[in-house]
């Protein structure tokens, strides 16, 4: 069953409600095929599918949480997720699912959704950045081939820029947008937070990695907009032949095809841009079961039967994604784009190449959004000349300080 509706107002231990997001209706005939073989399997279950819009998901589950109506079953990403994991929200899964069944799942996706030690949920889907250039700018810059350094990355940022008049790449400092930046910080060889949450991040590192993006920015091989527009401006500029490339996840070269099919025709995949730490950036989907719940037997369930290595499969082939256990990311499908391999099969295998070795690079807490707000706003004094890097460090490690360790 499934429906865009209202969430219930009365309890039972015979359903599952599961709410995700903005997955309808594209992905409706996956979901009831999916929802009817676990019903046949589960006779004693029913299933209710509710959608909710990305933008609304946030508000609606913690009103749901706080007025005790939440779901048996929902999906958000990590770093949502952990806000309420600070409020113990969730069902503690390491009472009720073996080491066994958490093996299935890649041991670093499985530790993104841990809390002060304790798993809270449950790994789905995953996406890992790539890099989708743009051959004929790269050719008019006289560039050979894409970055994988961040190094290299401003290498080829002021050549392109000197040769073509056009940029390289476009990364938001909008400090409630992306994480692109805070994620490269980790990348630079950065460490966020101590043990204890305090700030780490003012260190000879934070130094370096601030002094990286103050350079580019200064030097004019960043559009100005990166300090107020956000990701979207990415693909907008990309897609009109204004970036030489992006950093996307790799359904994107579908939209590509779709909006600017000239564009499409010269876009290649590369590997994720890291730096000398080698680390890999992952976004994960989780799925979450409120500590609440009349029915957590059918919520594990179902959401085991989600995720289990068949199940993923399929989904990944219809969603384009990758998935969180390790049999399906063993399968040919991630291995090899085929003889007649596409742009978008090549960057499906590359994705999953690399994500052996990804990781959710930022902490799971329930304020993290709060430690990107003060570092993105304390680099952007540092782009504009402001402030100097060293006092824009000291400023955010006492304004993180101060909430961290009240």
């Amino acid at each position: 069953m499934f429906g865009c509706g209202n969430p219930r107002t009365i309890r039972d231990e015979n359903t599952v409600e599961f709410w995700t997001m903005q997955l309808q209706p594209t992905f409706n005939p996956y979901f009831n095929d999916l929802i009817a073989e676990f019903e046949e399997e589960h006779p004693e279950q029913e299933v209710r599918w509710i959608d909710i819009p990305w933008a609304a998901m946030e508000a609606r589950i913690v009103t749901s949480v706080s007025a005790q109506t939440a779901p048996d079953l929902v999906n958000l990403n990590p770093r949502f997720a952990a806000l309420l994991a600070g409020r113990n929200a969730w069902l503690n899964l390491d009472e009720h699912i073996s080491e066994e069944v958490r093996s299935q799942y890649l041991d670093a996706i499985w530790d993104a959704s841990r809390f002060d030690g304790i798993s809270f949920g449950i790994p789905w889907y995953l996406t890992t950045r790539i890099t989708i250039y743009n051959q004929d700018i790269f050719q008019e810059a006289g560039i050979d081939a894409p970055p994988q350094t961040f190094e290299e990355l401003a290498q080829v940022a002021q050549q392109v820029r000197e040769e073509t008049g056009k940029y390289a790449f476009f990364v938001t400092f909008a400090p409630n947008d992306s994480g692109e930046v805070l994620e490269s910080l980790v990348q630079m060889g950065v460490q966020l937070l101590n043990d204890d949450g305090s700030a780490a991040f003012n260190s000879p590192e934070g130094v370096a990695a601030f002094n990286y993006w103050r350079d580019l920015y200064q030097e004019g091989w960043l559009p100005r907009e990166v300090l107020t527009q956000g990701h979207q401006r990415a693909i907008e500029l990309y897609q009109g032949g204004e970036l030489a490339l992006v950093t996307t996840g790799p359904q994107f070269f579908k939209t590509i095809a779709n909006n600017a099919p000239d564009i499409a025709a010269v876009s290649q995949p590369a590997p994720q841009i890291s730096g000398e730490t080698g680390k890999i950036a992952v976004a994960v989907m989780n799925l979450l079961i409120p500590r609440d719940t009349a029915n957590p037997e059918g919520a594990i369930a179902f959401a085991l039967f989600l995720t289990n290595p068949e199940n993923q499969l399929a989904f990944s082939q219809v969603a384009n994604t990758l998935p969180s256990t390790r049999e399906t990311l063993d399968h040919d499908y991630f291995q090899d784009g085929g003889e007649n391999a596409t742009p978008m099969d090549e960057a499906r295998v590359i994705s999953a190449q690399q994500l052996r070795r990804a990781e959710v690079l930022v902490p799971p807490r329930s304020n993290v959004n709060e430690l990107q707000a003060i570092l993105y706003d304390n680099l952007q004094a540092t782009l504009l000349g402001e402030k100097t890097v060293e006092e824009a460090l000291a400023d955010a490690e006492e304004e993180w300080n101060a909430i961290a360790r009240p």
